[in-house]
């Protein structure tokens, strides 16, 4: 389909005819272009007043003629061929241009976020689109060549015109242009990328990621790099590589691009140059801000919510976290389904969109609510079996404790070292997902005779909870607010030790119960310096310290659980 693209206005039948006969031209595979093609295109521009870009596949066929510069009339990235950081798109682009400079930076960029094989500008004779001159060669004043450039030419390369990411030739004649080795340079670009992209090779299996963040007025400098950090293990702990990471400073995020336009364009060019299959921002984002910045990056595009989703979904390993993790996606899934994909249909309010039956989106859509419903009911059955082994543990007097602590500090590992439970445990954000209870032995704290306590180990929280999860796990969660009382623990070790503590704080100001009295364990104290232990001893003199790795200050603990236990029934 010959179809014209770009800014059509004005334009007469007999031009758009012009426009469309170019898709008819042929270019020999070795060639970037021929002499007649290019002043075919010139004659056109000069004579419609407009630059006209033209992009032609390595079969020498013209796949798309557009009325405008490469960055108005680009090809849509969905719509572009498979490509990777080892190879280009397959795609040249031959655009005119009135002014006798190089292409501009937005040109280029656009080449360098395609991938474009190369892209040749040619330079029209005369003031601006003013037709002058004539004869063979009279369009054409000037051409100039660009391309991509490896790693290890950027420094040959390297000039305001010609940054890390591009090499923009001199002026060339038309002569000398269309006479470059097409084949030649294409294949030799490619296999400098090869060489490249192997030594940067990451395990087979893994999602390359690109981490992009945004500081906004509202926090400091250090809190912004501490949740820049954290975002960092989570795609560890969800299996993929940080190839690299973006920020910029803004006072609120984009509504429709949450970082600024031309932060976008460095995104889709760090994506394409690294060769990242996934852009991953350290907030949550709207469905429209991620259909947004998708199309213009070319990749997937994931929040903070989804990346730690995707984390409870692999860690789960019992039905009921299971059950629980697929409700918080579904949840979460429900309002972004408009726009997933063209392949499902729209409800509309305007002609031609009412009739019989549903569309696509719509069915979907009744399809999840009813799953989330049967969900939601089988957790309310967990819930009510979670509380009728609280009860009975409670008939039987025995006090219970919840463990509770940002993930990672270490939870699991104190519940092993105290009582040999053989849980899970990974130097991973959210390793261990599913409660576990486990009985243990302490001594009372009157009569120092040994009694039985429970202790249940908890999932991790974690700055700003996702509020699906909240509601998802509050079957488990729930262990928290009926427990007799509760153990917080704490990674000293971690340079934001402060805010965890708040953070975890906050999320339990926010249940629906207000959980019991509360015993603070600082994790870790053998990877700390004596400063950080002292001020953490001087704040919460009550505290245990400990390290659950090593057994340090295990028996301390036990007597401080004790105490805790006798508090709670005197209470």
């Amino acid at each position: 389909m010959e179809t014209i693209h770009g800014n059509l206005k004005g334009l007469k039948s007999s031009e758009l005819k012009q426009l469309q006969k170019l898709y008819r031209q042929k270019i020999p595979v070795d060639a970037i272009a021929t002499p007649e093609f290019a002043q075919r295109l010139a004659a056109i521009s000069t004579d419609i007043g407009k630059p006209i870009s033209t992009y032609i596949n390595r079969r020498g066929q013209v796949i798309r003629v557009g009325v405008g510069t490469p960055r108005q009339t680009q090809i849509p990235p969905l719509e572009l061929p498979r490509y990777g950081a080892s190879r280009l798109c397959g795609i040249r682009c031959i655009t005119t241009q009135a002014k006798a400079h190089p292409p501009n930076v937005d040109t280029l960029t656009t080449m360098a976020i395609q991938r474009w094989d190369a892209l040749a500008t040619l330079i029209l004779s005369g003031s601006g689109f003013e037709r002058r001159g004539g004869g063979p060669t009279g369009y054409i004043q000037s051409t100039y060549l660009a391309h991509l450039a490896s790693q290890s030419s950027q420094e040959a390369t390297e000039s305001p015109e010609s940054p890390a990411h591009w090499h923009v030739s001199s002026p060339l004649s038309l002569d000398i242009l269309t006479k470059q080795d097409f084949l030649d340079l294409v294949e030799g670009l490619e296999e400098e990328f090869e060489r490249e992209h192997v030594a940067l090779e990451v395990e087979e299996g893994k999602e390359r990621v690109l981490v992009v963040g945004i500081e906004t007025q509202e926090m400091t400098r250090e809190q912004f790099q501490h949740q820049l950090t954290e975002l960092q293990r989570l795609v560890e702990s969800a299996g993929g590589t940080v190839l690299d990471t973006l920020q910029q400073k803004r006072s609120h995020p984009h509504q429709q691009t949450v970082v600024g336009s031309g932060k976008v364009d460095e995104i889709a060019l760090s994506a394409q140059t690294l060769g990242a299959s996934l852009v991953v921002f350290d907030r949550d984002l709207s469905p429209a801000q991620v259909r947004n910045v998708e199309t213009r990056v070319g990749v997937r595009v994931c929040d903070r919510t989804e990346l730690i989703l995707d984390i409870f979904a692999q860690r789960a390993r019992t039905r009921a976290g299971k059950l629980q993790v697929e409700l918080a996606q579904l949840e979460y899934l429900l309002p972004r389904l408009t726009g997933r994909g063209e392949a499902m249909s729209r409800l509309g309010g305007g002609i031609g969109t009412r009739g019989p039956g549903e569309t696509k989106l719509e069915t979907e859509r009744r399809a999840i609510q009813k799953r989330i419903s049967r969900l939601q009911k089988e957790v309310n059955h967990l819930q009510e079996h979670r509380e009728r082994l609280r009860h009975r543990r409670q008939s039987q007097d025995v006090p219970s404790i919840a463990i509770v602590g940002y993930t990672n500090a270490g939870k699991s590992t104190l519940l092993n070292a105290l009582t040999s439970a053989h849980i899970y445990t990974a130097n991973q954000l959210f390793a261990t997902l599913d409660p576990t209870t486990r009985r243990l032995v302490v001594p009372h704290a009157t009569t120092h005779e040994p009694q039985t306590i429970v202790l249940t180990d908890t999932v991790g929280f974690i700055h700003e909870l996702p509020p699906s999860l909240i509601d998802a796990f509050r079957a488990t969660l729930e262990e928290v607010t009926e427990a007799d009382a509760l153990l917080q623990v704490v990674d000293l070790s971690h340079p934001a030790w402060r805010s965890q503590v708040e953070s975890v704080s906050t999320i339990l100001g926010e249940m629906p119960l207000a959980p019991g009295p509360m015993l603070m364990a600082f994790n870790k104290i053998d990877c700390v310096d004596s400063e950080t232990l002292e001020a953490a001893k001087a704040d919460f003199p009550q505290a245990a310290f400990v390290s659950a790795q090593d057994n340090i200050g295990l028996e301390p603990l036990r007597q401080k659980l004790g105490q805790l236990v006798h508090y709670t029934t005197c209470v």
